[in-house]
């Protein structure tokens, strides 16, 4: 799950400012890890744990207050009890990456990913966006196959993965629901030949860059392997301590990383 941080923290310094190219500084004195990253952890630390998704999202996303939620989201992590409010958004996808890692059939993986969005995207589209994305991270790194990604993920969510980076990214704007994030994130990973490549892909699509970068990032970590020594070690200098240990617990057990 390490390559999703890094993937939001290197299209972080994006969001604001969409860009339509490969060609930029992976690493930005501006970057910073955002709600992608704090959300990614609190799944994690449930999958560490006890499997509460809505207790760990909602304390360890309260820890960190500025990390850039969305207002409905905001609302959500500020009542004293939370429930679902139908979103459709990609907030279901970028955060369900350590399911992809840490399950290890199809079923369960489906399974969790759902428990994980609707906690609070209870919307079938947020639901189907968090299966895809963490179905694409397990086939990813079980398969080998960017074929049997690219079938499946097509098959069973209706997604539209026979497009390219080069298509979409002339036409592509700013999008925050699941419905036109997760398939191009997939097809940014489907068309690159490194994880950083990968990230690259997404980014420069020009739409919700750490978001994109974020389930991007997760997918191509699944196939290629960890993100380099540079990166993780950059990784760890960004995210608050709180959130590198959950990290560096969850890559241990599940991603065969020495964090």
């Amino acid at each position: 799950m390490i390559g999703a941080i890094a993937g939001d923290i290197i299209g972080s310094v994006y969001e604001a400012s969409p860009i339509k190219t490969k060609d930029f500084p992976l690493f930005h004195q501006h970057c910073r890890f955002t709600d992608d990253s704090v959300l990614t952890v609190a799944v994690a630390k449930a999958v560490l744990t006890d499997g509460d998704y809505r207790r760990w999202v909602w304390e360890i996303g309260r820890r960190h207050p500025h990390a850039g939620y969305g207002g409905s989201f905001i609302n959500w992590l500020y009542s004293s009890d939370p429930q679902p409010y139908n979103s459709w958004g990609n907030g279901a996808a970028m955060r369900v990456s350590p399911v992809g890692f840490a399950f290890d059939n199809i079923e369960d993986v489906l399974s969790e990913a759902a428990r994980t969005a609707q906690i609070s995207h209870n919307h079938p589209e947020g639901i189907k966006g968090a299966q895809a994305a963490a179905l694409a991270v397990f086939l990813a790194r079980t398969t080998r196959g960017k074929d049997v990604v690219r079938q499946e993920v097509a098959d069973r969510f209706d997604y539209d993965l026979n497009r390219s980076v080069d298509g979409i990214r002339p036409s592509y704007g700013f999008d925050v629901s699941c419905q036109k994030t997760v398939p191009e994130a997939v097809i940014a990973f489907l068309d690159a030949d490194s994880y950083e490549d990968a990230v690259r892909n997404a980014i420069s699509l020009g739409g919700d860059s750490d978001t994109l970068a974020c389930i991007t990032g997760s997918i191509a970590e699944a196939f290629y392997g960890p993100p380099s020594p540079e990166i993780i070690n950059w990784v760890k200098s960004c995210l608050a301590p709180d959130l590198w240990s959950i990290t560096a617990e969850f890559c241990s057990k599940y991603n065969s990383i020495a964090a």
